[in-house]
């Protein structure tokens, strides 16, 4: 595993762990290393019951990546709304959905061909 690999997967499990705190459902973190024409190398993919609790859980993340690493995400789509916050760091995107919207989406089952990666890390 290179060292932007290890990295990546940093990134993956601190975002899955934020939302796990903050009582994000069903949180997940997907590898993508191995799937042809991935747009990422990890999918961390989480339900929130509200619209109100989707945007608190990706305001979570932001805040928390950022005092960690000094990185924000290059791009997030769908906080209007709150149905679906996309936050794309690049090699790790993370997916907050409200549970009718993932339900619907079934983005779970599209990218179900990467592995489910363990969300903490055993010491």
């Amino acid at each position: 595993m290179t060292n932007r690999d290890k990295e990546s997967l940093v990134l993956a499990r601190l975002a899955a762990q934020i939302l796990d705190e903050k009582k994000g459902e069903d949180v997940r973190v997907l590898d993508l290393r191995k799937v042809h024409g991935a747009p990422a190398e990890f999918f961390v993919i989480a339900s929130g019951n509200v619209p109100s609790h989707v945007s608190a859980l990706s305001d979570a993340v932001h805040e928390t990546v950022k005092k960690a690493t000094g990185m924000g995400p290059h791009k997030v789509e769908g906080c209007n709304n709150a149905e679906w916050i996309l936050m794309d760091y690049f090699d790790v995107v993370v997916h907050i959905f409200q549970k009718d919207k993932r339900a619907f989406y079934r983005l779970d089952e599209l990218w179900s061909d990467g592995e489910e990666v363990e969300i903490s890390v055993k010491s």
